[in-house]
């Protein structure tokens, strides 16, 4: 329930279709986390004004913003704008949700404890970059993806949940990817569901 008549809002970060961010839509609607937790999307930013998942957003009636990072003269100018424009919604967790930026650690510890991330990997394996291609070159049996706190070191935070993809004969990074991506939607908004109570 809400904490002194404060709802609990969230607010997610994207960069392209934010399929992550419309799994979380959806769960949100569909098990009432308003009613259940005083919980809702309140807004959806993203560093890029053709972001598909933009348009998602709106028809569901969430705020949407864009701040385009190549209109700041640095990571901390673009960090202190994207601050400000999350701040406006008073914040109870911050959701990147395929935001393709790395975080300056002043931007992380503003929102230590109520940042969260997904990385399609099972950490700590294959953090940063092309993680389905080097779980295959490496030979893995099983790949996956992980939702976790981000802390200013990247891809390390606490994991608050994982789930397990077989990586099979004859896949590519494009296959292997698909089927995370479904998991993805399953656990990203079972990861930020178990956090709201907590809030």
């Amino acid at each position: 329930m809400m904490k002194n008549n404060v709802p609990k809002n969230i607010v997610v970060l994207i960069s392209g279709g934010g399929s992550n961010m419309a799994a979380i839509v959806c769960a949100a609607q569909q098990e009432n986390w308003h009613e259940r937790y005083g919980a809702r999307v309140a807004a959806v930013v993203s560093n890029k004004a053709d972001a598909g998942g933009l348009d998602f957003a709106r028809q569901h009636g969430i705020a949407t913003e864009v701040l385009d990072h190549k209109a700041f003269a640095n990571r901390e100018a673009f960090d202190a704008a994207l601050a400000d424009a999350i701040d406006r919604y008073q914040p109870a967790l911050v959701v990147l949700a395929g935001f393709m930026r790395i975080l300056t650690p002043g931007f992380v510890a503003r929102y230590a404890g109520r940042l969260v991330n997904i990385h399609p990997s099972l950490l700590p394996a294959f953090t940063g970059l092309n993680t389905h291609q080097r779980a295959i070159d490496a030979g893995c049996k099983v790949a996956g993806v992980t939702v976790h706190q981000v802390t200013a070191e990247l891809d390390v935070g606490p994991i608050l949940d994982q789930a397990v993809v077989p990586v099979l004969p004859g896949d590519t990074a494009d296959t292997l990817a698909a089927r995370v991506l479904t998991q993805e939607h399953i656990i990203y908004p079972r990861a930020v569901r178990t956090l709201l109570p907590l809030l």
